[in-house]
């Protein structure tokens, strides 16, 4: 590159905060339920484990399928119009959860105007528990469907943003910042929400952290356009972001990318699709357990209520912002080990891989003091998020930008089928090792159920690693989509 670093100008990594505020917000929307159940959702409406992981293993559903038609959206509307449609829809769905309350009263009583404590001594006196539970759980699954439709935009829309602003190698890098946005909304959440859910009660939590999406749309249409077309980037710049299109040009049997629309049937034709798609089945729900079962984890084996449970979590999360390293590594291999992006992120994502493996121990050491599951499961996040932050950026590797968001969506729905399976498994598997006392491996009852859910979690990152690598060796760019 001719132009100094001096020269090239900076926006792109505006646009990357932009996208890491999303993400941030993605992950407090969707952790509000998961922090208000045990001590304020449950008691109120009766729920026990398995309702919860009903509730979670629908999201995951509804989130899988929506994510195989949210990417395919964001290509057709583009990035600009398909992030807000996104991130506008699941602010709504995270606001609809606080209304649940005066729905279930208003069904069973016929009054449908009370307040948010006018339903709670409604839903108090009603004889019929199990009718409260089944109305206030179809409520809650319904807004965890409008929720999951819209948070499965995020990632396609951001997946997509990165590989129009950023070379292919710095997409890792960019992508980790983005994607600590989970870490910090999960980091944000536990020193946040209880405390709103105990001064104002549960419902303005929802409303209070679902209101932000709203503000983020308004920076977006103003921040946000084509690189090529907005007057922030200066030439270097834009010279500096598509260097690869410079580069990709001079290949051997290279085909111009077209603006034909992709089509889901064409994506499944090839082994990077399906390799991407496994990678993401083996661990996404991984991260989906962590994020959804340790406040309940903290609170059945160490009888910590969410606002005790506050400070551990947020170290747990603290942890796993070393996740931004993640995405420096493949860099270091790209520039100084002179490999291809490719074989930069899959030595990466092995390295990562091993960690997890700690998760094995978790349980056996949390005899000595809860901060050792703490801290394990805060350094296994962290290697999922920078597992996480390189399998999206195979995506841009391989394959056009036009089919970015579709790639990514496909890749999300198996991620999806993965974590539901896992937090409805475990909602049975803790109701039922709690229920009978079960034993296994010298643990008992609800810790044997852990045990067993934190084993399947620490070897799924390897298992991921071995068929991704097997179906695709090498790098091979998709040129003929």
């Amino acid at each position: 590159m001719s132009q100094t670093n001096k020269s090239i100008g900076n926006y792109r990594w505006s646009i990357c905060a932009l996208l890491f505020f999303a993400t941030t917000i993605n992950y407090l929307d969707r952790q509000v339920l998961s922090l208000t159940w045990t001590d304020f959702i449950a008691p109120e409406f009766h729920w026990t484990n398995s309702d919860y992981g009903n509730i979670t293993a629908l999201f995951s559903i509804f989130y899988a399928v929506s994510l195989l038609f949210a990417g395919k959206f964001v290509d057709f509307m583009d990035t600009k119009k398909g992030f807000l449609w996104a991130i506008g829809i699941w602010s709504v769905g995270a606001c609809l959860h606080a209304f649940a309350g005066i729905a279930t009263a208003g069904y069973i009583t016929g009054d449908w105007f009370l307040g948010f404590q006018g339903a709670k001594e409604a839903i108090h006196n009603i004889e019929d528990t199990a009718l409260v539970l089944n109305v206030s759980v179809t409520l809650f699954i319904f807004a965890r469907f409008v929720l999951a439709v819209g948070e499965a935009g995020n990632f396609p829309a951001a997946i997509k943003t990165t590989a129009e602003y950023f070379p292919k190698k710095d997409r890792a890098f960019a992508t980790s910042i983005f994607n600590a946005g989970a870490t910090v909304g999960a980091l944000a959440a536990p020193i946040t929400i209880p405390f709103i859910a105990e001064a104002f009660g549960w419902e303005m939590a929802f409303i209070i952290i679902g209101a932000l999406g709203f503000i983020w749309m308004g920076f977006w249409i103003f921040m946000y356009d084509k690189p090529e077309r907005h007057s922030r980037v200066n030439a270097a710049e834009l010279a500096y972001i598509q260097q690869d299109d410079v580069a990709d040009s001079k290949l051997v049997g290279y085909v111009a990318e077209t603006t034909t629309k992709v089509s889901l049937a064409d994506c499944f034709k090839y082994k990077q699709t399906w390799a991407f798609a496994f990678g993401k089945f083996m661990t996404d729900g991984v991260w989906w357990f962590f994020l959804f079962w340790t406040p309940a984890y903290l609170s059945s084996v160490y009888g910590m209520d969410s606002t005790e449970a506050a400070f551990p979590l947020f170290v747990l999360y603290m942890i796993t912002l070393l996740s931004i390293i993640g995405g420096w590594l493949p860099t270091y291999f790209v520039e100084k080990k002179g490999m291809n992006p490719y074989e930069g992120r899959m030595r990466a994502m092995l390295i990562f891989a091993f960690f997890p493996l700690l998760a094995l121990v978790a349980q056996p050491l949390g005899y000595i003091s809860y901060w050792a599951p703490v801290i394990i499961i805060g350094i296994a996040g962290a290697a999922h998020q920078s597992w996480s932050a390189n399998i999206f950026t195979t995506v841009g590797d391989m394959f056009p930008k036009k089919a970015i968001a579709t790639i990514t969506g496909i890749g999300g729905l198996a991620g999806g089928l993965g974590s539901t399976l896992i937090n409805k498994g475990s909602g049975l598997l803790f109701d039922y090792s709690k229920d009978t006392n079960m034993s296994f491996m010298g643990f008992h009852g609800i810790e044997a159920g852990y045990f067993i859910i934190f084993s399947i979690c620490a070897v799924c990152y390897l298992t991921g690693w071995v068929v991704m690598k097997s179906l695709v060796p090498k790098y091979r760019p998709i040129t003929d989509l």
